[in-house]
């Protein structure tokens, strides 16, 4: 961007003495102001088409109104498709019906309450193969997240060993739209997404795919209505974000294998699929096979995308 810019100022110089004029340093601010303007509307390939100032749209305000991605309310009985808000909302029933939970030694849900929640999501992959059993909440991912974004969503709280709804909990306890509206945006916002993995944390491979979130659901949008690999999509994203790969020390294989399991993980299983927004078909790993993704019908009921124009 620097050399374009530069070459710019230098053509326009040249054009303006070309024609016996002297450019002021008003003119030569004035000039570069409309250079940066263009650059910034211009559409990019390396993000579908979208220019820097849509992205920086889509990376920070990607909720805004004035967001290429839009928000679209769902139906009573499309929320009950979302497994994560099935279990938050059954948990701050509970709480409602009994005032209180009163947590383990450990601050943990009871076992009687983590065994009614968990049908209610997707399930743990470890329970499902039986490596493990589900007991405590914390051994298990999808009971645990549920919790985790209920308190960090502000729907409930936590004081001495006690989890209770709160003011805002109980208001959107009656309304679907804002219960899974706090939920998601505390999950994209506030919730730190390396959690629950082993990948490093340090300031770039800890970002892997929190960061951009909102670019990914443009990918969904835009080509999920087929199965695709799971890497089909890192690639697009890395593309898009190839800063992430600089300083990334991997802890096994390359740079870029590490890094797009990471994305993948964080991106589908742990973002998408317990939002109800992707369906995984998952390859053997032993035998080297990829895994493939495909949007649900809840993903386009829930987010759309407004006319595009077109891109070299």
């Amino acid at each position: 961007m620097k050399q374009k810019a530069t070459k710019y100022l230098q053509e326009y110089i040249g054009r303006m003495k070309a024609n016996g004029i002297t450019p002021t340093m008003e003119d030569l601010n004035r000039e570069m102001g409309e250079f940066f303007r263009v650059q910034n509307n211009a559409p990019k390939a390396e993000f579908e088409g979208y220019s820097s100032l849509e992205m920086h749209r889509i990376l920070h305000f990607p909720f805004d109104s004035d967001s290429p991605i839009r928000f679209n309310p769902l139906s009573s009985q499309e929320y009950t498709q979302i497994p994560i808000l099935r279990q938050v909302k059954r948990l701050a029933e509970i709480i409602a019906q009994n005032g209180q939970i009163k947590l383990t030694a450990t601050g943990s849900l009871p076992l009687k309450i983590v065994q009614e929640l968990y049908p209610l999501g997707v399930p743990d992959e470890m329970i499902k193969t039986g490596i493990s059993k589900l007991g405590k909440e914390v051994d298990c991912i999808p009971i645990h997240l549920a919790r985790l974004l209920a308190e960090g969503s502000g729907i409930t709280k936590k004081r001495k060993g006690v989890l209770s709804l709160t003011a805002a909990g109980t208001k959107n306890l009656a309304d679907d739209h804002k219960l899974f509206d706090s939920t998601f945006k505390g999950f994209c916002r506030k919730f730190n997404w390396r959690y629950f993995d082993h990948y490093s944390d340090d300031e770039q491979s800890g970002t892997i795919g929190q960061l951009g979130f909102g670019f990914s659901l443009i990918l969904l949008s835009k080509y999920g209505n087929e199965e695709r690999s799971e890497r089909s999509y890192a690639d697009k994203y890395f593309k898009a974000f190839p800063m992430l790969l600089e300083t990334v020390q991997p802890t096994y294989g390359t740079v870029r294998k590490y890094c797009f399991n990471c994305y993948c993980l964080r991106t589908f299983e742990r973002f998408l699929y317990p939002f109800g927004l992707v369906e995984i078909k998952k390859g053997k790993r032993v035998l080297q096979e990829e895994t493939y993704v495909l949007k649900t019908p809840l993903f386009d009921k829930l987010i759309s995308l407004p006319p595009q124009r077109e891109f070299e």
